[in-house]
């Protein structure tokens, strides 16, 4: 399994808020309903290592295998996608996703370029390297925030509502995208959303938190 989540207990001030035991696969993607107020981004945190005092954790969260509860939140190599694409505005598009890649994974600077010319063409962003995020819709800044995230190269990636301010129509075109990306590349996702929708074209497990 590549994400476990086993018998993790988040709670705040000594007090349970939320209780999870699951398994996610490789390019299997892992959906939480749940109302305000249950967790839902909370446990994400708790994946990500962003959980900080008076939160805490009990049990354990594998990544292939190995516990990183105890690692710090940049060496668990997990990928996160908000509703905002929070994308570097004094950046250009290539300058945003080349900032993800680790360091000394390419022979080049022309390397690398090479390498985010061909992620971007095949999302159909091909030539927008050099253009500024500012001048992006929606669905482009979308698609480079996932790009930056895949750039990353990560063991894990959490959706936290990503599509819920894109319209309708061209939520259902990013929605099918990112999920795309993520299966035909083994990445296993934890998708938070409201919306059923979604979780029905995740097509994975469905868990709904409500408070403890």
């Amino acid at each position: 399994m590549a994400l476990s989540l086993e018998n993790l207990v988040v709670s705040h001030a000594q007090n349970a808020l939320l209780k999870v035991n699951v398994c996610v696969n490789d390019g299997e993607i892992l959906t939480v309903m749940g109302p305000s107020g249950a967790g839902k981004s909370t446990l994400l945190q708790a994946i990500s290592g962003q959980l900080h005092a008076p939160f805490s954790v009990s049990g354990k969260v594998k990544i292939n295998g190995v516990v990183v509860n105890d690692k710090a939140a940049h060496l668990r190599k997990v990928g996160i996608m908000f509703q905002d694409a929070l994308l570097f505005e004094h950046m250009s598009v290539a300058e945003n996703i080349a900032f993800a890649m680790p360091s000394g994974s390419y022979a080049n600077q022309q390397a690398k370029m090479d390498t985010i010319d061909e992620m971007l063409g095949a999302v159909d962003l091909k030539g927008i390297g050099e253009r500024s995020v500012t001048t992006l819709s929606g669905g482009q800044q979308a698609r480079v925030s996932l790009l930056r995230t895949l750039a990353s190269t990560p063991d894990v990636v959490l959706l936290d509502e990503p599509f819920s301010k894109l319209d309708i129509a061209l939520r259902e075109q990013i929605r099918s995208w990112t999920f795309k990306q993520l299966k035909e590349r083994n990445i296993p996702a934890v998708l938070v959303t409201h919306d059923k929708e979604d979780s029905l074209a995740a097509g994975g497990q469905i868990i709904e938190l409500s408070p403890c």
